[in-house]
Order: C-alpha cells, then sequence, then structure tokens
C-alpha cells in the first residue's frame, strides 16, 4: 500500500497555488511578483521587499546535512507547528478520521486535530509515563490515520525506545502514518527515528530550531518524511512560509561553527539538568522528579499552585502542567542559565518568597 493510500482523496488530487516564485527563479529584471521595487528602509541589503523561496534549497539542504537525510525528505516550515498542522488537514477528513495521540503530551496534536474537525483518540502513558505499545496498537481504529509520539515526551520528559517506534510503525504499516516529534532530540542523546525512514515510508519525523539550536524567535522546523509526503504537503502549505531574516538566521545556526556551538550549550544543558534535578530532590515538598531526556524538568510539590504564584510574584516563571493527566501537583523547570536555575531553587525552597 503506497503511503498516500492515506491521504484524503481530494488531497491527492489538489491543484496547488502556483507562486510566482514558483514559476520562476533567478533573473536580474523582476517583474513578476507585484512586488516593491525599492526597499524598506534601513534593510542592509537582505532583499526584504522580495518575496522569499518557498523551500530555500541552501537550507533543505543544510537541514539535511545536520538530519543525515536527503533533500527531497525535508519540509522547511514555520517550526513544527505548521507541519502538524499540514499533517492533519492532509490526511484527516473532518468528522470522519482521528489522530492518536499518547497523553500527557504536546497539546498541538490535538489542537490541529480539532481544527479539522478529527476526532482524537488518548492512550494513557503508564505510572511512570512509558508507552505501551499494545495499547496504543489496540486503540488504532481504521478511522486513525495519524499516531503521534513525542519523544523525548512534552511535558513528562522522557523517551520512546526507537526499536519500540520501529515495531509500532512496521505494525501500522498501510493503516496510519507514525509522527515522532523529536523537538528535544538534541538533549536526549540518543538515535533518532530518522534513521527508520529508508524502511518504512509510514513514517514522519518533527525537528525543530526552537530548542537545542536557539531560534524559537525565527519558527523555522522541519518535517523529515518520504519525498511523496514531503511532496504532497508542499501542495497545501501557503506559498512563503519561511520570512528571509529566519532563513538566514538558520543557515547562520546551522553552518560548523553553529552547529560546534550548539553542541557546546547542549552539554551544558545536560550538565546543569543533572545538577537541578538533583536539588529539586533535596528541595522539602519535592514529592516526584520525573527523569528527563530534555531541556526540562518536571517535578511534583505540595501545594503547587500556590508555589507557582510565588515564583510568579517574584519573576520567575515556570509551568504549572497540573491540568495534564497523571500530572496533577506538577510543574515544569525549562533548563537556564545556572544563576537562573539556583533563583529558582532558592524560591522552591520553604521560606524561599523572602529570598
Amino acid at each position: 500500500m503506497n503511503v498516500l493510500d492515506l491521504v484524503r482523496p481530494e488531497i491527492r488530487d489538489f491543484a496547488p497555488y502556483s507562486s510566482a516564485r514558483m514559476e520562476a527563479g533567478g533573473g536580474t529584471v523582476l517583474l513578476n511578483a507585484n512586488e516593491s521595487p525599492w526597499p524598506p528602509p534601513q534593510d542592509g541589503g537582505h532583499d526584504l521587499h522580495r518575496y522569499p523561496d518557498p523551500q530555500p534549497l541552501a537550507l533543505l539542504d543544510a537541514l539535511a546535512g545536520v538530519y543525515g537525510v536527503r533533500r527531497e525528505q525535508v519540509l522547511a516550515g514555520r517550526g513544527s507547528d505548521e507541519a502538524i498542522d499540514l499533517l492533519t488537514r492532509a490526511f484527516c477528513r473532518a468528522g470522519c478520521d482521528a489522530v492518536l495521540v499518547a497523553t500527557p503530551t504536546f497539546g498541538m496534536y490535538a489542537v490541529s486535530a480539532r481544527v479539522q474537525g478529527a476526532r482524537v483518540v488518548e492512550v494513557p502513558l503508564d505510572e511512570a509515563f512509558a508507552l505501551d505499545p499494545r495499547a496504543l496498537l489496540a486503540a488504532v481504529s481504521p478511522e486513525v490515520k495519524l499516531v503521534y509520539l513525542c519523544s523525548p515526551n512534552n511535558p513528562s520528559g522522557g523517551l520512546v525506545p526507537i526499536e519500540m517506534i520501529d515495531a509500532l510503525t512496521r505494525a501500522l504499516a498501510g493503516r496510519a502514518l507514525v509522527v515522532v516529534d523529536e523537538a528535544y532530540g538534541e538533549f536526549a542523546q540518543s538515535a533518532s527515528a530518522s534513521t527508520l525512514l529508508q524502511r518504512h515510508a509510514n513514517l514522519a519525523v518533527l525537528r525543530t530550531l526552537s530548542k537545542a539550536w536557539a531560534l524559537a524567535g525565527a519558527r523555522v522546523g522541519a518535517l523529515l518524511a518520504a519525498p511523496e509526503v514531503i511532496a504532497l504537503l508542499r501542495r497545501i502549505m501557503p506559498p512563503y512560509p519561511l520570512p528571509t531574516p529566519s532563513v538566514r538566521a538558520a543557515l547562520r545556526a546551522l553552518d560548523a561553527d553553529g552547529r560546534a556551538l550548539m553542541a557546546k550549550r547542549v552539554a551544558a544543558t545536560l550538565a546543569e539538568r543533572a545538577r537541578v534535578a538533583e536539588r529539586l530532590r533535596q528541595t522539602p515538598g519535592v514529592r516526584r522528579v520525573l527523569p528527563s531526556r530534555a531541556n526540562f524538568l518536571a517535578f511534583q510539590i505540595d501545594s503547587a499552585a500556590a508555589v507557582h504564584a510565588r515564583l510568579t510574584a517574584q519573576g520567575v516563571l515556570l509551568r504549572d502542567i497540573g491540568r495534564y493527566r497523571g500530572l496533577s501537583g506538577f510543574l515544569r523547570l525549562s533548563v537556564g542559565l545556572p544563576q537562573e536555575n539556583d533563583r529558582a531553587l532558592e524560591l522552591l525552597a520553604p521560606g524561599g518568597a523572602a529570598a
């Protein structure tokens, strides 16, 4: 079965919008895109009066090099969120199809599904916040077209073993597209699911430059998938998804110096994560600190809402994740600079409001 057989029939036959940049590239006299012939004030030579390339080849090549795939397996877009939205619209018919998520997990999978009118099937993680593959497979009905696996998982921080991803994707061949979200993959220090792409046409991997690469404000992400899936999604995405300044920032981050800096910062984050986790375990009132393979720590603490409010009043912002399934009384701390982490730890301790 071709993976495109899972796509909405009307999308398979969809005639995409053809932008001026898609129809013609290069040239020196650009009179085809209804652009301003004048640059904006203080442009700095960035050509911001011209539309950007819909999928800049230099960026695709840089992303492909970092993630170990071919250019035709990469779709660049606005963070991971755009790819989640595109996948949902391409594979799920409103009122008919469904997506499956393993909860607690990143909320945008369900949001995109509900906006599309697709049903959300939830499979709870176990008490250790690990995925039960048998329970997941049992929940995959014919209506389920997308199965989301967040690894490392947000907000709990755990990994889905790559062997399990391999087995699940094989079991779901011809039934569903398995989408592995590796937004925090650089911090996991483990093999990427992208290494399985050559084995499975029904696998897609989400990556982003928002976390380890320090480009949250640039909004650049990538979907890695079979070339036919990438080509299909390019037909339904907006014509100019990536602003020129974001592309330039991404290319700087992905060059040799940028890669070295990212690796250095990831190592520093991992060391801080271990230190902060140990300090949290020693903090009175902290009942549990979840093992994390990401750049954050989820921990359960007495009077979590009051503690969260106390830190917020002191200008220290943590995430209250108590609304997530199984995470009542939990807060999430993104690992920051040592002095920032120390300030949070001081305030988390009893009597910390006076610190």
